[in-house]
């Protein structure tokens, strides 16, 4: 099993996958191989769709069910070759409005919290629509308080790419940044080294309490008002995506649902 596993993950590093992708293909391995104890090139096809069937029957997500079906259509193809293999079909994804924060909200959140490295996470995460993982992986170097930029290095699909920084946090990003090199980290834990995402997702959460915002908001939800709020101010949708970084512009558009204009100006026949 553990050969297999070293196997999956060089041929994944030649491919350019990310290193979160190779670890949760890893997990789903393992755990097939642990549904049936025997291993996974022992399998029939209908061994291989009864596991998924088992999963989907756990209430998993449809993104969840996507990946397990990703990872082992990889196993089958890329690593077995296995001939005449049907790939698993993803299930029908199911198509939920993203949580957005008013702009009231999430100023609410971010001077929830005294800290300044708190705050300051918070603030840049939505200032620059910012991933967790990516925001926690800001280096000094990354920052351009000149042009006002931020560059994010390898992000969702290894890709970098340029997005914006509020004129109004350049006074903080300067106080965090004083006496560290360019390659240091900009948001760092108590005992050295990076903020981990899981602490950062803790920050989000103690000031979505503090900040008594009731909406079932994540941390990804900063990433989310960006967008919709930059739709909002007129900002062109090519050019939102850009900044998200988004490869498909159907991604980007779901924000554009949010913000219709013609939809908002729909009273309702009870007004």
């Amino acid at each position: 099993m553990l050969n297999l596993l070293d196997i999956i993950s060089r041929e994944m590093k030649l491919r350019n996958y990310s290193p979160k992708t190779i670890d949760a293909y890893a997990r789903v391995i393992k755990d097939i191989y642990s549904f049936y104890h025997r291993p996974p090139r022992d399998l029939s096809e209908e061994d291989i769709k009864n596991y998924l069937y088992n999963k989907q029957k756990q209430k998993l997500s449809s993104q969840t069910i996507a990946l397990f079906a990703n990872a082992l259509n990889f196993l089958y193809t890329q690593i077995y070759k296995r001939a005449g293999y049907n790939k698993l079909r993803h299930p029908k994804q199911s198509h939920r409005l993203p949580v957005i924060l008013s702009r009231e909200e999430i100023k609410s959140i971010i001077n929830s919290t005294s800290n300044l490295k708190h705050r300051l996470l918070l603030a840049t995460t939505y200032a620059a629509g910012l991933r967790v993982s990516e925001v926690v992986r800001l280096l000094a170097r990354d920052i351009d308080l000149g042009d006002l930029t931020i560059v994010v290095r390898q992000g969702k699909g290894r890709r970098d790419r340029l997005t914006v920084i509020s004129e109004s946090l350049a006074s903080d990003i300067r106080q965090i940044i004083a006496g560290k090199a360019a390659s240091d980290y900009l948001f760092v834990s108590e005992r050295g080294g990076r903020l981990t995402e899981a602490s950062a997702q803790k920050i989000f959460y103690q000031a979505l309490r503090r900040a008594n915002v009731k909406k079932p908001a994540t941390f990804h939800s900063l990433r989310h008002s960006f967008a919709t709020h930059l739709l909002e101010n007129g900002v062109d949708v090519r050019y939102v995506q850009e900044l998200l970084g988004h490869q498909n512009i159907r991604t980007t558009q779901i924000y554009t649902h949010i913000t219709n204009p013609a939809i908002r100006n729909i009273k309702s026949p009870l007004d």
